[in-house]
């Protein structure tokens, strides 16, 4: 690879290529494997719900995908690097690497139990890392190929009450640099993809200390559309990607003016994040084990009212 930025994209066709999908029994990761698995790759797919993780790799399986589960959790090093093993024994070689899992925390970073946000960094920022060691050995053996690095519009600005999240996500585009850096001359893209909110159930699934029922800040994109900018990214490598137009305006205005966007966030982030008038008991949430109910691709966010709340200028856009 030459340059700076990733160049090379997977080195055959994506219906010939095997691909790891993380956090994939729901959301963003469903979305995807569902999405790659019509398209013809062969997938191994991983989450900590088997039960959600059977029914997605059923779905997957009845597009007529070939498909290998492995339920665990990105916070086991060891099972990281074995799940790589197994993509690699199933389909015979590793193309693409594919870090989504991850879990949110709503409290004040100063508050917060410890070992809640220490959980949150485990899975969101070490999740990944593992991730990325595991994958890297098999990606080189094959030629190349291209690791995909799910952050968020949160990697680059911040709100309140997701300090956590914040936190991690922000590490998450800085390991992507890192990595991109270190891998140059092994011909293996390292992409980061910078969704706005995403109508998920990690808002429903989130740990919550804030006493108030949550809900994303509008606007919300479904997770089709980052799983096919994810699916694009596999076939043409960029750098880094926002994924709708709200997410890449407010990204640019932080550039351009990082204290009035911190102010406007701040401003914003008070109530955008709740649900009115509602509360909610103390909550971890999916933090340390998954949440049972099997496979949900979506949150049921989109054309909600209570989710509605029109944006600032400032971060206003289109999903």
């Amino acid at each position: 690879m030459t340059g700076y930025g990733p160049s090379v994209p997977l080195t055959r066709s994506l219906p010939q290529s095997s691909v790891v999908v993380t956090g994939a029994s729901s959301g963003i990761g469903a979305a995807t494997a569902l999405l790659l698995a019509r398209r013809g790759a062969r997938l191994t797919l991983t989450a900590r719900d088997p039960h959600g993780l059977a029914e997605i790799t059923d779905a997957c399986r009845r597009v007529g995908a070939l498909v290998a589960a492995v339920p665990l959790d990105v916070t086991d090093p060891d099972a990281v690097t074995r799940l790589a093993a197994t993509a690699r024994h199933r389909h015979g070689r590793l193309d693409a690497w594919i870090n989504n899992a991850a879990v949110a925390l709503y409290g004040s970073l100063l508050d917060t139990p410890l070992d809640e946000i220490r959980r949150t960094f485990d899975v969101d920022l070490y999740g990944y890392l593992h991730g990325a060691r595991a994958a890297a050995p098999h990606l080189r053996e094959a030629g190349g190929g291209v690791l995909v690095m799910v952050g968020s519009l949160l990697s680059e600005l911040s709100m309140p009450h997701i300090g956590a999240y914040a936190v991690a996500k922000h590490a998450v585009l800085g390991l992507s640099d890192a990595l991109r850096q270190e891998l140059r001359g092994d011909r293996i893209s390292v992409c980061a993809v910078l969704p706005g909110s995403v109508d998920t159930p990690l808002f429903g699934w989130a740990a919550n200390r804030t006493g108030r029922a949550v809900r994303p800040a509008g606007p919300v994109v479904s997770p089709g559309r980052v799983a096919w900018r994810i699916a694009r990214l596999l076939e043409s490598p960029r750098r880094q990607v926002h994924v709708g137009q709200a997410a890449a305006l407010a990204a640019l205005q932080w550039r351009l003016a990082p204290g009035l966007v911190e102010r406007v966030c701040a401003w914003y982030g008070r109530d955008a994040h709740f649900v009115p008038d509602r509360t909610a008991p103390p909550s971890t949430g999916n933090l340390f084990e998954p949440v049972p109910g099997g496979r949900r691709v979506t949150g049921g966010w989109r054309g909600r009212d209570a989710t509605r709340a029109g944006a600032p200028a400032t971060l206003a856009g289109r999903g």
